[in-house]
């Protein structure tokens, strides 16, 4: 067994994989069984018969009512001879977050740090994506893993999203909890070239290898599954994380149910500063935060700078903790946090003396007991839920002329126990137009392609139509905007308003589209750009709705006239509203003018 021991609550799941070796003579066919449930508890396996030398997945499935206790579970092979494999189940349970979160040793992540400081020294001073101390320190992190438990994947990063030569990421999963809601914290783990990045990022990634080695050695029962990750290439445009979210289907996208980023948190002149403050996913950690009285503000200088923007473009709900970069600490902050007013939170950063010595222990401390705190409150402990499911639509939204179709795929997940029948319909239709769907009853988890066939004298306008599935527990509905079409007017604007681009600065420029409808994906964006040094840049398109884009990343080993370019970028939205051009000189030395832009939508 993969893993052979695995915990859930009453009416939630566990899971492992059974593996098989053909150890004499040739395969044979191995028929798969499991002995030894609780009462109300069942047991499948897929596929339930295997050619030796392969491996099925086996899930468990707690009843409601199954006791509270520890289980011995046989798992059978039976062949031309039987073998057996124990796996352990244990059902809890208790209220949410019912287990205190440890205390994660300080001590222990400067350890951590040390080792990336000595990888960085024997490697040319740097942990770079493609180079050897970059997969120096990704042994090091998997070693440590591995050795505690955690299942262990690394990922490659392809050069259609990697530069040439990057180094992969690394997933870790720890076994247990519900498998359909997963609680994601991550980390890159590379550093620039002029540095061995301790605080940026050694600072995250030794704070999250101590956070989920304290989670193995704890071992409390969990009500969530809970994965990190280590990223690749984000120095060169948050190429890492973006590979892994764009590897995930969208079942598996809606499995996550919150991604927590942890980039340069030991920031020696460094503050409090939370990802995405208000939102539900930053609740936990602003509230430990709180406990200290610390006053966190809103992580406004890392703002779509660091790779919890990969999960957030996705759609997946994100939040972090960071303590500042190159930015200057304000008179008010000094007075809140301590340390020097007017000066950098990491005067070292993307420099040779971000090292050991280049690190806030109280900071960082304070970082790292948050990670864990936010763990613990979402995913350990739990009480008995009932059966669900959710619904969602993708796209969400879809243009047509009147008498045409559209189509959109009515997607659903288990949030919690077993799959259960949905039957879906629909209502809020425009005159004249009817819904079907192929197939009208699903279980959960699988799909469904949902029609909208609208009539010619469909009026035009706006609609939204509400997609409800009826459940054997529950009722749940999502939403799809169809906005039916007359006759459309252009859909190019442009900008030719000149604006300075200054190093270290943002610099804004928008555009008002009249256009109705959806946004025809991919949208093209052009821009007229004076500029000595196109390597220095970092654009990103933002959209009506909210949505940031990046349109072209920074980073290079040479400079180049920016001059004229086109790009095409993949948007999900309306065409309507204001969108914005956000262009960042990320290196000094190098200023210019934006000259025009346009987008065609």
């Amino acid at each position: 067994l993969s893993s052979s021991s695995g915990s859930a609550q009453p009416g939630g799941t566990a899971s492992t994989t059974v593996n098989t070796q053909t150890t004499s003579g040739s395969a044979q066919t191995v028929n798969l069984t499991a002995t030894g449930l609780p009462s109300g508890t069942t047991a499948s396996f897929n596929p339930a018969s295997v050619t030796s030398g392969n491996s099925s997945a086996l899930t468990l499935s707690v009843g409601a009512s199954t006791a509270q206790g520890t289980y011995q579970i046989t798992v059978t092979g039976t062949g031309s001879t039987t073998h057996t494999a124990t796996y352990t189940l244990t059902v809890g349970t208790g209220g949410p977050g019912n287990q205190d979160p440890p205390d994660v040793s300080v001590a222990n992540v400067k350890t951590h740090l040390s080792q990336f400081q000595s990888i960085a020294t024997a490697n040319g001073g740097n942990r770079r994506s493609t180079g050897n101390g970059y997969l120096q320190s990704v042994s090091y992190v998997e070693q440590k893993l591995q050795a505690a438990g955690y299942t262990v994947t690394r990922q490659t990063c392809s050069v259609s999203y990697c530069t040439s030569g990057a180094g992969p990421n690394l997933i870790a999963d720890w076994p247990g909890g519900d498998a359909n809601q997963v609680i994601m914290s991550g980390a890159h783990l590379d550093s620039v070239s002029a540095g061995p990045g301790i605080n940026d990022n050694g600072s995250g990634s030794a704070t999250l290898l101590e956070v989920a080695l304290t989670l193995a050695q704890k071992n409390p029962t969990l009500t969530k599954h809970v994965r990190f990750g280590w990223w690749t290439d984000e120095e060169q445009g948050l190429n890492g994380s973006e590979a892994y979210v764009a590897s995930l289907s969208s079942a598996d996208r809606s499995k996550i149910k919150v991604y927590y980023n942890y980039d340069m948190v030991g920031s020696t002149n460094g503050g409090y500063f939370i990802n995405n403050i208000t939102t539900t996913g930053a609740s936990f950690l602003k509230e430990f935060y709180d406990k200290l009285n610390l006053q966190p503000e809103e992580n406004t200088e890392g703002a779509n700078r660091s790779d919890d923007a990969s999960f957030r473009n996705a759609g997946i709900a994100s939040s972090g903790v960071a303590a500042g970069a190159s930015a200057i600490k304000t008179s008010a902050q000094a007075t809140k946090w301590g340390g020097t007013a007017n000066r950098a939170y990491d005067s070292c950063y993307h420099s040779s003396c971000d090292t050991t010595s280049n690190i806030n222990d109280t900071v960082l401390d304070r970082a790292a007991d948050a990670a864990a705190y936010a763990i613990w409150k979402q995913a350990v402990g739990g009480t008995t839920q009932p059966r669900d499911f959710s619904l969602s639509a993708n796209p969400g939204s879809g243009t047509v002329q009147a008498g045409s179709t559209a189509t959109t795929t009515i997607g659903s997940t288990t949030t919690n126990g077993t799959a259960q029948t949905v039957n879906l319909s629909a209502s809020g239709l425009p005159t004249g137009a009817t819904a079907s769907f192929s197939p009208a009853s699903i279980t959960s988890g699988g799909s469904s392609t949902l029609s909208i066939a609208t009539s010619p004298t469909t009026p035009a306008g706006a609609y939204t139509v509400t997609v409800t599935g009826t459940g054997e527990t529950a009722t749940h509905t999502t939403s799809y905007a169809l906005t039916v079409q007359g006759t459309s007017g252009g859909r190019t604007f442009t900008n030719d308003t000149d604006y300075q681009i200054s190093d270290y600065s943002n610099t804004q420029s928008s555009i008002t589209s009249t256009a109705t409808g959806t946004a025809a994906s991919p949208v093209k964006v052009s821009i007229t750009i004076s500029h000595t040094c196109a390597e220095d840049l970092d654009i990103w398109l933002r959209g009506p709705n909210g949505t940031w884009y990046v349109v072209d990343a920074y980073g290079g080993t040479t400079c180049t006239q920016y001059g004229t370019r086109t790009f095409s970028v993949p948007v999900s939205q309306q065409a309507a509203g204001t969108w914005t051009l956000d262009i960042e000189d990320v290196y000094a030395g190098d200023t210019g003018f934006l000259d025009s832009w346009s987008i065609t939508v």
